[in-house]
């Protein structure tokens, strides 16, 4: 049977796999689904239409599924989903979308959530992803996949954030952020390529070698970004290892609507 503390309180019309586990003082709304051996720990509140997958745990005082801090919020049953394998520390807070956007706030797989970071209405946020205590995304952001964020960092809303990137602590960000690239600072300032990152995750010397040479041609080059665009798809045909990044950074860079940190 589901173990649920006796002084939890779950709405019966809430879907909760028999392996969950819920405690003390918490509060499940009618709307929250929650996935096999999801730990709930004390003092949670999970409300609005959640959907949390599998092998999840949340440590005690966060709040999920709230509703958006958005004046035009009117009550619409927008929606919070939340993959497997996710850690969420305390004072968390993740809010549903909402109707000027997709409705849905998306956090993936395998991401590790420090304490007291907030996910704004709308966010989509990837897999394997680390926020360290007290980062905050405004609305509308998107995170990619192996993305980390340092204490105290900030994102402003409709910001995009690069797959493999990284923001240092207390990182303010108003602009996107290409794939791989590490920022620091207010305002927040490119310092190379997340080099010590795409090691650990198995990245090869030429691989590396080929995206160093990226952020040299978009950051050192003295190229516009348009011809920094070009000589990335020119450069694409040329490698041996690396192309698939080439590609990734050059579209990237092609559909960013707020211009990039450079």
């Amino acid at each position: 049977m589901t173990k649920i503390h006796p002084t939890a309180i779950v709405d019966p019309k809430a879907q909760i796999d028999a392996s969950v586990e819920i405690g003390a003082y918490s509060v499940i709304g009618p709307n929250v689904v929650i996935g096999a051996r999801t730990v709930i720990g004390p003092h949670v509140v999970i409300d609005g239409h959640t959907t949390i997958g599998c092998d999840n745990r949340f440590f005690q005082f966060s709040s999920i599924g709230g509703a958006p801090q958005d004046k035009k919020y009117a009550g619409e049953p927008t929606r919070l989903e939340i993959g497997d394998r996710n850690l969420v520390r305390e004072f968390c807070t993740f809010n549903v979308g909402t109707v000027q956007d997709v409705g849905v706030t998306r956090l993936g797989n395998d991401n590790w959530i420090m304490a007291y970071v907030h996910l704004a209405h709308d966010c989509q946020v990837g897999n394997h992803t680390i926020f360290a205590n007290n980062a905050q995304l405004a609305g509308h952001v998107e995170v990619g996949d192996w993305v980390i964020l340092g204490g105290f960092s900030n994102v402003h809303q409709f910001c995009k954030i690069g797959p493999h990137a990284m923001l240092g602590m207390s990182t303010s960000l108003t602009q996107d952020v290409p794939p791989f690239v590490i920022l620091n600072g207010n305002p927040a300032a490119a310092h190379g390529v997340n080099t010590e990152g795409l090691k650990r995750r198995g990245f090869s010397r030429e691989h590396i070698g080929t995206i160093r040479n990226a952020y040299k041609l978009i950051y050192k080059s003295g190229l516009t970004l348009e011809e920094a665009k070009q000589a990335l798809a020119a450069e694409e045909g040329k490698v041996a290892d690396g192309a698939d990044s080439l590609k990734l950074m050059r579209e990237f860079l092609e559909t960013t609507t707020r211009g990039i940190v450079r």
